[in-house]
């Protein structure tokens, strides 16, 4: 399924999508290749030629526009999503309304990309800073949130005059197929938005290869990232890199412990622990832990695991048998060093990729689970002293993306948030994402940001322009 220069494309080639919580066939897409997306490609380079030069307010109408029929449709969108996803029709609606968020705020940020003038040094000159659009970007979006990742990237794309080629992830087609439906109708020029559903490596290499694309944004893998980036250095683009994560979730003796264990449970099983934000390491103090962990493990063995689509269920499916398999190898490993499972555990058998919701108390740092993103529904308690200890070993990672701690003393929620080496930092705050402010990691979680005004400088460069007068 393409969506090319204003106009929709279907090829013999077919995919089918599935339901992750039934294994059911929900609908089937065509898929394209290398040609569609060069097609593509070049509709959107085209098209930069004048969407470039359209006033911020202009492209932000359209963009509001897009927003105004993405509300009405909210509740078609929310389905799609939890049918192909499987997260909890809940999750699914908060998705979408963040999207939809996202699109809006820069609706609006569409009308405040500001230049400069510069002091000059001499008396003839006059400088100045000019803000620009960096060109065709090219964008590839994951499984795990196929409705708000895209919005997140377009909008500040369209915001700041550029246009875009993206492709989804294959295993959530239809949301992304649901935004494009929602662009056309609002009327946004030909040309200026494109989809390419189809080969990851064929499209890929187009992307990375042309040299009509001047900005590349992806979230995904890490392994990914570097490839891509790699791809891209003959070409110089302009790169946005939102990759793994591995965070660390603190928990000090002086700490709240139940809305500590409330934080847990909304980062840690959200979309079944797939989120590349999600806690993977949960450090309690040594005085606390064997507490915490029994009232974790309480509140998770009450969470609901089931499909999406019905009402009261808590967490959904993983995405897919490979993801399964990895989460459960994950336990194993950890039971076979040491760790004591409290709850869940074990995969449960249905036609569904399902996990049982789990937390290991006695947790080490020898265990798979203490370096690798595990990417589903474990909590490991892993057990410290000191402040010192915990950030060193918080910070014991090649990832650096979120990272969470919860204390009711100032000075060492100051302390924390400065020593940790992480993009994010949410203290008391298991929920720190919002629109208005800067989403990205550092280290080998990526480069660029996301969200805010600091989203829209990753699709701007700086021109600087001296003029001289008589």
């Amino acid at each position: 399924m393409a969506y090319i220069n204003g106009e929709w494309l279907e090829t013999t080639d077919q995919e089918n999508v599935y339901n992750p919580a039934t294994g059911e066939v929900i609908g089937s897409v065509s898929v394209v290749g290398a040609n569609e997306t060069k097609e593509a490609i070049q509709a959107a380079n085209e098209s930069f030629k004048t969407w470039r030069k359209l006033p911020g307010a202009t492209r932000g109408a359209y963009m509001a526009k897009a927003v105004e029929i993405m509300r009405t449709r909210a509740d078609e969108l929310a389905n799609t999503i939890t049918k192909e996803n499987g997260k909890p029709l809940a999750d699914a609606k908060g998705e979408v309304t963040s999207g939809i968020n996202y699109l809006e705020w820069y609706a609006e940020e569409a009308k405040r990309v500001y230049g400069d003038v510069v002091p000059a040094s001499h008396e003839d000159k006059h400088l100045m800073v000019l803000r620009q659009p960096v060109g065709v970007a090219a964008a590839i979006t994951p499984w795990n949130f196929p409705f708000s990742m895209i919005t997140r990237k377009i909008a500040p794309a369209l915001a700041a005059g550029c246009t875009v080629v993206l492709k989804p992830a294959p295993a959530t087609p239809l949301s992304a197929i649901n935004v494009f439906e929602c662009f056309h109708e609002a009327g946004v020029p030909a040309g200026v938005v494109n989809l390419v559903i189809g080969d990851a490596e064929a499209i890929g290499k187009e992307m990375t290869s042309s040299t009509d694309v001047s900005k590349l944004t992806f979230t995904g893998s890490t392994a990914v990232g570097k490839m891509l980036m790699r791809d891209s250095a003959a070409t110089m683009k302009r790169m946005s890199m939102e990759l793994g994560g591995h965070a660390p979730f603190i928990i000090f003796e002086d700490a709240d412990l139940e809305a500590a264990a409330n934080g847990v449970l909304m980062s840690k099983f959200r979309n079944a622990g797939q989120t590349c934000i999600s806690t993977n390491r949960v450090y309690v103090q040594q005085s606390v832990a064997s507490e915490f962990g029994d009232l974790l493990a309480r509140k998770v063995s009450e969470l609901t695991v089931g499909d999406g689509t019905k009402e009261g269920v808590d967490v959904g499916p993983l995405i897919n048998d490979g993801a399964v398999q990895k989460v459960n190898e994950h336990v194993q490993d950890a039971c076979s060093k040491g760790g004591k499972v409290l709850s869940g555990g074990s995969i449960i058998e249905s036609d569904g990729n399902f996990f049982e919701p789990t937390v290991i108390q006695g947790a080490t740092d020898t265990m798979r689970i203490a370096t690798e993103e595990t990417f589903g529904p474990v909590a490991p308690i892993f057990s410290f002293e000191t402040t010192e200890e915990v950030i060193e070993r918080a910070n014991n990672s090649r990832y650096g993306l979120a990272g969470y701690c919860f204390t009711n003393d100032l000075s060492r929620a100051y302390e924390v948030m400065n020593e940790l080496e992480y993009g994010i930092v949410g203290i008391n705050d298991p929920t720190p994402i919002t629109v208005q402010a800067p989403f990205g990691g550092i280290k080998e979680s990526g480069t660029g940001k996301e969200g805010g005004k600091y989203g829209l400088d990753d699709y701007l460069i700086e021109k600087f322009v001296s003029i001289k007068t008589n």
